[in-house]
């Protein structure tokens, strides 16, 4: 039969093919007959990476707090209010609360907008039981005591626990997003890999600072919120549907609001497309322009909130551990730095909470530590740029390391820190991307076939059980302040923090122990500790205070003093310091320094003239005397003398 025709006597052009719906399971990679085949879909994948995140964490359910839960849980008056404090999280720096307690502003460059997790603590706080805003301030300065045995106190830790069972559910969104992400892009062609990778990252030890610290629940959120924004991104150019362009557009600016690191997909975005997709590179910039304009009004809403760096504080080693070295010190020990990273990458151990200053000492360019880390790196950058021709998954891999770590190693960014392990965690996606695809090509080249399999399922074994051994080792330390800095202690012994903080856990214990002898040890041991901190860093103001209050406790107001008037010279508008030096006089008043107390007490007055109990202190005293003298009177004529009630400590 003859085809039929139109009025132009040409055969009709064929109807339009309609595109297929794109079904949520990502494409099937070429199956292996030596593995099994229900270890290839998604769902058995994402409950085996779910099922390991969640028995390597269980073990922090009873946790509590620990290191900068302090700043952003425990004193952010924003989270306590519940969903009152929304507009002040969403419009404020995230320390803005803990800043002015101690009458302080920005102390650290940049600031710190990321307010998407702490928002997720003011919703939990509305379920715990929101603070009225006019009882928040007493809520903030009552504190916890170390035996934690207030009605209050025990019901704060039955909420910190409960953050912590929320902490590690992120964690397993994250690593399932993240399994996915890497099945539907990275290894679309072998899922295999993609599990590899996966487990991987979910078992490594550098990450339980960031599972273990609710704090750093933005790093999870981070790394979600991106993994989610690709797979939209590219399930939009797969079906043309916009409505995937702009769920991506709004992962991106959430994720931009778990934390700032959401900068690096303006050059890794693009680049998956043109690594994964087969797009040229203005093809892949293009498509990539919805995300930058996305990027462009967070940055815009950002610089509008957060406010300028306090000017002192970069003279603060603390805030600024580059504070005291040279310039070329600066950038050796920056460069040298970033190859601490792939060292605890590949061998996790010894891990640290802390790494500020003097943990790190200063490098200059003779040392060898430099040049290696430029070696290493400049070979990065030349496989990175090589495997960029060969559209690898090498290439996407070392970019998505290397990118991220530039955000982190102060090179660029000053980011008030030397290093720290949570700030690898987006890092580490790269390398648990290369190192799965190096074992997973290195087992291919084993024959017969089986046995490479079997070797392959040998050595993730073996990895992910060294690592989960270590990482389920590490957990406990990060109970509390007092587990983590007294184990830390032995891993950075000339940190002014860790020193600081083992101090005053000694101070803490000493006020639970009812044996005199024991108390005393106690402080006195903390000042072994303070004087190690005061030592590394002379400026150290919380240092000077802290070992003013141990001396104290110790019946030592001589010293206690030296101690507070070295604080305020170093920081005149401390918080309270009127209170701490009234305690002072106590101190002398009870060792009958009758005179000295009242010197302290007019002080006092100076400081603060509202404070009416160093006035009532000042008049006690008074009468203490005349009273003295009127025994003395009254001893000479045989008569019975009578004194004045001694003033109490605040």
């Amino acid at each position: 039969m003859a085809k039929k025709t139109n009025n132009t006597g040409k055969a009709p052009a064929p109807a339009p093919q309609v595109k297929k719906p794109v079904v949520a399971e990502p494409v099937q990679s070429v199956k292996d007959q030596f593995i099994p085949a229900w270890l290839y879909t998604f769902r058995n994948q994402a409950i085996i990476v779910a099922l390991l995140a969640f028995a390597l964490y269980c073990n922090t359910f009873q946790h509590e707090y620990a290191l900068d839960d302090t700043i952003v849980i425990v004193k952010n008056e924003y989270v306590h209010e519940g969903f009152a404090g929304i507009k002040d999280i969403l419009t404020k720096d995230a320390f803005d609360s803990y800043y002015r307690q101690f009458n302080s502003s920005n102390q650290l460059s940049g600031g710190r907008y990321r307010p998407l997790s702490i928002l997720t603590f003011a919703i939990e706080q509305q379920f715990f039981g929101a603070v009225p805003k006019e009882a928040v301030d007493s809520v903030l300065e009552r504190g916890l005591s170390y035996e934690m045995k207030s009605k209050e106190e025990q019901q704060f830790l039955r909420n910190m626990h409960t953050r912590h069972v929320f902490n590690v559910l992120w964690y397993m969104g994250c690593v399932v997003t993240l399994l996915y992400f890497l099945r539907y892009i990275v290894f679309k062609d072998n899922h295999i890999m993609a599990l590899i990778a996966a487990l991987l990252f979910t078992a490594h030890p550098i990450h339980t600072e960031v599972v273990a610290n609710v704090k750093s629940r933005d790093e999870i959120m981070s790394l979600l919120l991106l993994s989610a924004t690709y797979i939209f991104a590219f399930r939009h150019l797969e079906t043309e549907n916009k409505k995937y362009m702009y769920l991506g557009m709004v992962s991106l600016f959430l994720a931009f609001l778990a934390k700032e690191y959401a900068i690096s997909m303006l050059v890794l975005l693009p680049l998956a497309f043109y690594l994964f997709n087969g797009y040229d590179l203005g093809k892949s910039i293009k498509a990539a322009i919805p995300y930058f304009i996305v990027t462009a009004v967070y940055l815009v809403m950002r610089k509008a909130i957060v406010a300028p760096m306090n000017a002192a504080s970069d003279n603060d080693i603390l805030n600024n551990p580059y504070a005291n070295a040279t310039d070329p010190e600066k950038l050796a020990t920056k460069i040298s730095t970033s190859l601490n990273y792939i060292k605890l990458l590949i061998f996790p151990h010894p891990l640290s909470s802390d790494y500020s200053y003097n943990t790190i000492p200063y490098k200059s360019f003779s040392h060898w530590s430099v040049w290696v880390s430029l070696l290493f790196h400049g070979v990065l950058f030349r496989y990175m740029f090589k495997y960029f021709k060969e559209r690898s998954v090498l290439c996407f891999a070392i970019s998505f390391y290397v990118l991220n770590l530039l955000l982190v190693c102060n090179i660029i960014f000053n980011i008030g820190g030397t290093m720290g392990e949570r700030l690898i965690f987006h890092s580490s996606v790269g390398f648990c991307i290369a190192l799965a695809y190096f074992l997973y090509k290195g087992m291919e080249k084993i024959k017969p076939a089986a046995t490479g399999r079997m070797a392959l399922a040998a050595a993730v074994v073996l990895i992910v059980g060294l690592y989960g051994f270590k990482t389920i080792e590490r957990n406990p330390d990060w109970k509390n302040d007092e587990t983590l800095f007294n184990h830390d202690i032995e891993n950075a012994p000339n940190s002014v923090l860790v020193n600081a903080n083992v101090a005053s856990s000694y101070v803490n214990k000493s006020e639970a122990e009812q044996d005199t002898a024991k108390k005393y040890e106690m402080l006195r041991t903390s000042l072994k500790y303070y004087n190690k901190a005061l030592e590394v860093h002379p400026t150290f103001v919380s240092g000077y205070m802290n070992r003013g209050v141990a001396y104290l406790k110790l019946n030592m107001p001589d010293s206690a003093k030296a101690n507070y008037d070295m604080a305020a010279m170093y920081y005149p508008n401390y918080p309270k310091l009127y209170e701490v030096y009234y305690n002072l006089g106590v101190c002398y008043y009870l060792q009958g320094r009758v005179q000295e107390a009242i010197g302290i007490w007019q002080k006092v007055m100076k400081m603060e003239p509202k404070y009416i109990l160093a006035q009532q202190s000042i008049n006690t005293a008074i009468q203490a005397l005349q009273a003295a003298q009127q025994q003395a009177a009254q001893q000479q004529a045989g008569q019975p003398a009578q004194g004045a009630a001694p003033p109490q400590p605040k």
